[in-house]
């Protein structure tokens, strides 16, 4: 066992094994990071030294590459090389493309927040409607899928938070489904369990979860209920029982931490698990009033970590191989210097997507696309705001979003 000197603590960090005291006593888990108080009390307590036989990690050093583990590196399924080449020949194609897709988001976000109008004003849910819509996302989404990821982070307007984040989830479950290989009509009840897993918000006054100030007690009580509600209107209106079960389920979390009924593990229905991951990338990587939203590569992050294991790991997996570590829509710096922006994964490693090189045209006109590797280039970092916004400024360079 390894002392490590209180002084040396970084706040904040996380160790892979536990943090003793004395070798016996341990004072911290691999899910809990080190933070102030602690070291403060460790020196007044006048405790110079703390044992592990783990390493420390700065959060700041922290990267999803370190994060993902060889197990998901060697399960990776194996791309082939016509997929690439697929992308390198319509390259020329994606403005069209990415038109249509914005034209058909839109579209299905007017039918969302009318579905949502219309439980509201009339009391109405049609389980058929919404399943038919759903089937059309599902083949819209298998036939655009990356351009489709493109446009969904793009800041989309919508009247409503719920419309869009239902929207967003959506899209982004029955990704993840399809990477998971479901059956179609289970994908199908996925998107419609995805595109409903909030509907109980609708009893809640909209100031609860739109707040910028923190929530009392009983206003967290209230938040909480939503997906009792949730599941009620749905048994209400006799959807399958898989899909009011995804509603109730999808704040629960694997430790069993989550609510309504701290349910963990296998107790969680599947289409929830999904859900969960899904919702919680959404969130992260949405504006609210409380909050700025992150861009896709610090979500990413963020549940890669799945602090003290809130995810599924096979959900996880699908979410970081569909999105790749550095999702599509991503503006990143690329080894050699040039600066380009994600438009696909490589199924085969997500540490290496393909990349379309920015202010750089082929000898036919057409758009660079590169598939980064280890070989090089690869992906050397994501762009901040200010370097994407003069990027985007400059002469040459336009935004695909």
């Amino acid at each position: 066992m390894n002392g490590i000197p209180t002084k040396d603590l970084i706040e904040d960090g996380r160790f892979d094994k536990p943090l003793y005291l004395d070798k016996r006593y341990i004072i911290l888990t691999p899910e809990i990071p080190v933070n102030k108080s602690l070291i403060k009390s460790l020196i007044q307590w006048e405790f110079r030294e703390t044992y592990s036989e783990g390493s420390q990690r700065d959060p700041k050093g922290v990267s999803p590459e370190s994060l993902l583990g060889e197990d998901l590196i060697a399960d990776a399924p194996k791309q082939s090389e016509q997929k690439t080449e697929d992308i390198l020949i319509s390259a020329g194609q994606d403005k069209d493309s990415l038109r249509k897709v914005t034209d058909f988001y839109q579209r299905f976000t007017t039918f969302v927040d009318q579905m949502f109008t219309k439980y509201v004003t009339r009391n109405d849910l049609n389980l058929q409607e919404i399943s038919n819509r759903v089937k059309e996302l599902c083949d819209f989404v298998r036939d655009n899928r990356r351009f489709v990821l493109r446009i969904q982070d793009s800041g989309s307007a919508s009247r409503n938070y719920l419309v869009s984040h239902s929207v967003k989830s959506t899209i982004l479950a029955i990704v993840l489904g399809s990477y998971l290989k479901l059956q179609p009509h289970k994908l199908i009840e996925l998107g419609v369990a995805a595109l409903l897993h909030e509907i109980g918000m609708v009893r809640l006054p909209p100031q609860l979860y739109m707040t910028d100030k923190p929530l009392s007690p009983q206003e967290k009580k209230n938040i909480f209920s939503h997906p009792v509600f949730g599941y009620n209107i749905l048994r209400e209106f006799s959807f399958p029982l898989s899909i009011c079960l995804a509603s109730l389920e999808h704040h629960e979390r694997n430790n069993g931490q989550g609510y309504p009924r701290n349910l963990g593990g296998d107790r969680i229905s599947p289409y929830a698990k999904i859900i969960a991951v899904a919702c919680s990338y959404d969130a992260v990587t949405s504006s609210r009033p409380y909050k700025e939203a992150k861009d896709g590569y610090s979500g990413m992050l963020d549940i890669l970590k799945n602090e003290g294991k809130q995810y599924e790991e096979n959900v996880i997996r699908a979410l970081v191989y569909s999105l790749s570590i550095y999702p599509i829509g991503t503006y990143v710096l690329l080894s050699d210097g040039r600066p380009g922006q994600v438009v696909d994964t490589n199924l085969s490693d997500p540490r290496f997507p393909v990349v379309n090189v920015l202010a750089e045209l082929r000898p036919d006109g057409k758009a660079t696309f590169l598939r980064t590797s280890a070989a090089g280039p690869m992906v050397k970092r994501i762009l901040t705001k200010e370097e994407t916004h003069a990027l985007l400024g400059s002469s040459g360079v336009e935004n695909a979003d």
